[in-house]
């Protein structure tokens, strides 16, 4: 299926959606006295978002659009051109976007990029906006590699990955409250609420791009109870958006090379804490 345009440019064509659902929400909590946003934060976000985009629109034009068309070409072409055949592939690149959430969270080095969208302490709809430039480095779009292989073409691909990710900046609110039967079957913002809290019982929860249901099939959703608490564990209070890039890629290269052991590249973000905590506990023994 051909496209009349650039779907790299999907999220952005949708930009100013965006920016007046950040303001209603901006002006909804301020009526109600209370404090969801705070400029430096929503500046840094913004920024973040477009420095995210650029190194998006780059990494495509660059290798990944090619790497994208070799895949269609020598793949399956399994599917017909028909409004159904997208609809496998909405379907298709949710179940991928689940595994490639939970890959962000339970290896470093993909945790390295998707920390910064978690290191706000506060959750809104500019909190979509935060993301990272790395995303190509950590493979992002690996995970997106088997729809080109069974017959979606690199266009559709990208586009269904956008909307996507266009369906989730809604999630980021504070604003909705449940969904009631809406809720068994999508991700919503309560759901996602949960994701972002750094309450013990939600951590490493409810990974849902567009569908919970590949949580709830795979062992990972929680329903939202306690009123969560944003941020991260280590929590970096800062709003440069060059630090909260890369203080985690800084921190994982330094714990590999101090220990002299690559397994901190793989292995989960807080495999640091238990191998340091073991160390510590040898060396009182000892």
């Amino acid at each position: 299926m051909e496209l009349g345009f650039d779907p790299g440019l999907i999220l952005l064509s949708l930009a100013p959606v965006f920016i007046a659902s950040i303001i209603w929400e901006a002006v909804y909590w301020h009526r109600r006295r209370t404090a969801k946003y705070k400029l430096v934060d929503t500046l840094s976000n913004a920024g973040l978002a477009l420095m995210h985009q650029g190194a998006d629109l780059l990494a495509n034009l660059l290798f990944i659009k090619t790497i994208y068309s070799w895949v269609y070409h020598h793949g399956l072409h399994l599917l017909p051109n028909a409004w159904w055949s997208v609809l496998i592939g909405f379907v298709l690149q949710d179940f991928l976007y689940y595994w490639f959430h939970r890959g962000s969270h339970r290896i470093r080095w993909m945790w390295a990029s998707h920390v910064t969208h978690h290191s706000s302490e506060r959750l809104n709809l500019s909190t979509a906006f935060r993301q990272s430039l790395t995303y190509p480095i950590s493979g992002m779009w690996v995970f997106w590699v088997p729809m080109a292989w069974v017959g979606f073409s690199p266009d559709m691909v990208i586009l269904i990955v956008g909307l996507s990710l266009a369906y989730q900046f809604f999630v980021h609110t504070e604003a909705i409250d449940k969904m009631g039967w809406f809720e068994r079957l999508f991700n919503t913002p309560s759901h996602h609420r949960v994701h972002h809290a750094r309450n013990p019982q939600y951590i490493d929860r409810n990974y849902a791009g567009v569908l919970i249901i590949w949580d709830k099939l795979f062992g990972t959703y929680v329903e939202e109870v306690e009123a969560p608490e944003y941020g991260i564990v280590r929590q970096i209070r800062s709003h440069n958006p060059l630090r909260l890039t890369f203080h985690e890629w800084f921190a994982m290269w330094a714990d590999t090379l101090r220990d002299r052991d690559p397994r901190h590249l793989w292995k989960p973000p807080e495999w640091q804490e238990t191998t340091a905590g073991a160390a510590q506990a040898d060396g009182s023994r000892a």
